[in-house]
């Protein structure tokens, strides 16, 4: 039967049609009444946090949408650009933030890469740098709040009764993704240009300009993070004050979407949470089928046979995301293998926190890990290139992000010591 389910997978059948049917067959088999799974996927209207999922998705779209991540680049160039690598550094924080918020790589790629390639270009940084600078820092942000994985695994681990807070998922991964940043910085201020262009002199006039430009963008992060942190507002509530924040800034007072455009930016983005939810509500049906028949015990009980401790599991754990990630998109990820994942990891004394960290780290390897890493496919349609050219410039960035991804790996404390204090 599992063999038939793959070949459907492999033959363009939709990912939830396909956890569907292995769920019904599964209870089928076991005698049990189907309306079970109608019950479970019932189950997601019992999850407040949930909401945060379509909340925080359309805001990013609406800010995709209107010339905010113009005003990031120049506010970023403004204050940072006068570093050694300031330019290079500036693309990387900017697609961190910008993917915080909209939860997509791929969307970073498209909506920053006409942006940032042609600035680094003329900086006199090479065409192999550029490129591989923008395809590989577009995955960076889903380890910032309020990344919608981030979000999604607490929901999903949740839903298996581990003791996870979406707020502590959000500061755990604070020094994990400080560290990836930090090591792709040091990396651009080592990196050589072809000419001979003299540092940028920061002007306190353009970064003042910078700042008054973007003066309506930058309470979002203190309005997330100080809402939820403060304990103000729930995570949900914070959404929905995102959501509200960004409509009335970018629709009614800039006017850089137009109303009548506006229901289309719905349109599109809930297309995004529709797919998200109804793979997260037949996977809880499945993850039902899999705990009542004893899946994840078995699993570990076979593991164990060949992992006898922690470490060698992690390290096992690393090498599998890493191929996962080349392969499915981190969401449907997140839903298909964290049921399965969480309870053997909690068997080797993984915190759950630490998990999420690990598991996120490895998918934004994953999507520009040859040969099939989502982002390189963007990327290669965005900017006319190879597949295998573009696998070649994001290399120095892989062994870099996989040292950070050791460490975050190896050093729990990196994921865990903040939510403790």
């Amino acid at each position: 039967m599992m063999l038939v389910f793959i070949v459907f997978a492999l033959l363009g059948a939709p990912l939830f049609v396909v956890i569907a049917a292995g769920a019904l067959a599964g209870f089928h088999s076991e005698a049990v009444d189907l309306s079970v799974v109608a019950i479970e996927i019932y189950r997601l209207a019992e999850m407040p946090v949930l909401l945060a999922i379509p909340m925080f998705t359309f805001a990013g779209y609406v800010l995709g949408e209107s010339r905010a991540p113009q005003r990031l680049v120049r506010l970023s160039n403004a204050l940072l650009g006068w570093l050694p690598g300031g330019l290079a550094i500036v693309a990387v924080v900017t697609c961190a933030l910008f993917t915080a918020f909209t939860g997509a790589s791929g969307v970073t790629i498209v909506a920053l890469g006409a942006l940032l390639y042609p600035a680094l270009l003329q900086a006199g940084y090479s065409q192999r740098f550029g490129l591989g600078l923008v395809t590989s820092s577009g995955s960076l942000g889903i380890l910032f709040a309020p990344s919608l994985p981030l979000i999604l695994y607490g929901v999903v681990a949740q839903s298996l009764g581990a003791r996870v807070n979406i707020d502590d998922l959000f500061i755990a991964g604070i020094l994990p993704g400080t560290l990836m940043l930090v090591l792709l910085a040091g990396y651009c201020m080592l990196q050589k240009r072809n000419t001979e262009t003299s540092l940028q002199v920061f002007s306190g006039r353009e970064a003042w300009h910078a700042l008054r430009d973007a003066l309506p963008e930058i309470p979002l992060p203190f309005i997330v993070l100080g809402g939820i942190y403060g304990g103000i507002l729930a995570v949900s509530e914070a959404a929905a004050v995102t959501a509200l924040y960004v409509l009335v800034v970018e629709v009614a007072i800039k006017r850089e979407i137009a109303w009548r455009r506006l229901p289309l930016v719905m349109r599109e983005s809930m297309t995004l949470v529709g797919g998200i939810l109804i793979i997260l509500g037949v996977s809880l049906a499945s993850t039902n089928y899999m705990i009542d028949t004893g899946v994840p015990t078995r699993i570990f009980d076979t593991i164990r046979e060949y992992v006898d401790n922690k470490w060698t599991f992690l390290i096992a754990l690393n090498l599998f995301l890493l191929a996962l990630g080349t392969m499915l998109d981190v969401f449907s990820a997140l839903v298909i293998m964290i049921p399965i994942i969480l309870p053997i990891a909690l068997d080797y004394g993984v915190s759950p926190l630490h998990l999420g960290i690990i598991f996120l780290a490895n998918m934004q390897l994953g999507y520009f890990t040859p040969p099939i890493g989502m982002n390189l496919f963007i990327a290669s349609y965005r900017f006319d290139k190879s597949i295998v050219y573009l696998s070649l410039a994001t290399w120095p960035f892989f062994v870099l992000l996989l040292a950070a991804v050791l460490l975050i790996t190896y050093w729990p404390a990196l994921s865990t010591f903040l939510p403790a204090t």
